[in-house]
């Protein structure tokens, strides 16, 4: 189980790195194979993982817990397979909007996890509370962002298309 969830994980740094990267240079990010794989890769490692709870009578975890945290890390290549997509459609409505900061702490985030989940097999408090603190502290300066951009959207200054167009690529990010 440990190795699927590792499987898993690393699918999920891996597209949110690849959207990183994207972000950051979007004029010269062709082609969306990557996030596709990353899904892929995911979703293979939540099938087995599924097959593995099937067959197995004792696990080194609450069945529950395996199965939450299997969906859970599925959700982020999923999503950001999704933004990828709807991104390379709107891609020419959204000429000056950096998405790459929140990317950045997404890929950060994403790394944290792969750290935790490697963690489960030893589940030593201390390191993971670390993680965790880690964890807590890049989503309270992705809030701090959201919250600047909802600042930005109920400016008055941009139409309403714009408006609705950033709230939803920012609600999947």
């Amino acid at each position: 189980f440990y190795h699927l969830l590792d499987e898993a994980a690393a699918a999920a740094h891996d597209s949110t790195r690849a959207l990183y990267e994207m972000l950051k240079a979007p004029e010269n990010y062709h082609g969306l194979d990557a996030f596709k794989l990353a899904r892929q890769r995911a979703r293979v490692a939540s099938d087995k993982i599924n097959k593995a709870l099937v067959d197995s009578f004792i696990t080194p975890i609450e069945r529950e817990d395996i199965e939450s945290l299997a969906s859970a890390l599925y959700k982020i290549p999923k999503q950001v397979e999704r933004f990828a997509d709807r991104f390379e459609l709107a891609k020419h409505r959204l000429d000056g909007i950096d998405f790459a900061p929140r990317a950045a702490m997404l890929e950060q985030a994403a790394g944290v996890v792969v750290e935790m989940v490697k963690g489960l097999r030893h589940m030593r408090l201390e390191p993971m509370s670390k993680l965790n603190e880690r964890l807590r502290s890049i989503e309270m300066e992705a809030d701090r962002l959201i919250l600047e951009l909802h600042r930005e959207i109920y400016s008055g200054r941009m139409d309403a298309a714009d408006m609705f167009l950033l709230k939803e690529f920012f609600e999947i990010l």
